[in-house]
């Protein structure tokens, strides 16, 4: 087991935390619970970092680091969703998890091929990320019923990767296209 593997199944296990204080009856719950996902997706830029730079990748990272970025993306903006009761979080929360339905269902197609290297990881993915997890941060810290810089830069934050999330699932299709016309 190595560390990187260790911080990505901590931020796994934060999960159910993040839940737990986001729904608890007390007014600084709805902090607590944005400073445990800003732990948990901020422990996401050290477990890449130190599995390149100690020569620690694994497939079994490879496999949980994504999926864990998937899980806290995916339930904290379900959470959000119900919280806020608004078209302007729920289309966008709609489309950032269908496209990561649609990339990981793409991946795992591409990956019974072997062509799963045709479609790589964009930086723009990494960027659509940040966004995502910066804007989900500011959205669970701050009610819907105040309207202050805060939730409007996270709402702004949260378009931005709405856009590129949109940008990037058509960057994956193009690049995995030919593989998926070549009649297999």
């Amino acid at each position: 087991m190595t560390i990187p593997n260790m911080l990505t199944l901590f931020r796994i296990a934060l999960i159910p935390i993040i839940v737990i204080l986001f729904y608890l009856p007390y007014e600084w719950t709805r902090m607590a619970s944005a400073v445990v996902f800003a732990t948990a997706a901020f422990t996401d830029l050290f477990d890449g970092y130190i599995a390149r730079s100690m020569g620690q990748i694994t497939d079994l990272g490879a496999f949980l680091d994504p999926v864990a970025d998937k899980l806290m993306v995916a339930v904290a903006l379900t959470m959000l969703v119900e919280m806020h009761s608004s078209i302007w979080l729920t289309i966008p929360a709609l489309v950032i998890i269908c496209r990561e339905l649609l990339v990981s269902a793409l991946r795992e197609w591409m990956g019974t091929y072997g062509t799963q290297g045709t479609v790589s990881v964009a930086f723009i993915g990494k960027v659509k990320t940040t966004l995502q997890m910066v804007a989900i941060t500011g959205l669970l810290a701050n009610p819907p019923e105040i309207i202050d810089w805060v939730l409007l830069l996270a709402y702004a934050l949260l378009y931005a990767s709405f856009f590129l999330t949109l940008w990037s699932m058509f960057h994956y299709l193009k690049q995995a296209w030919p593989d998926l016309t070549s009649g297999r």
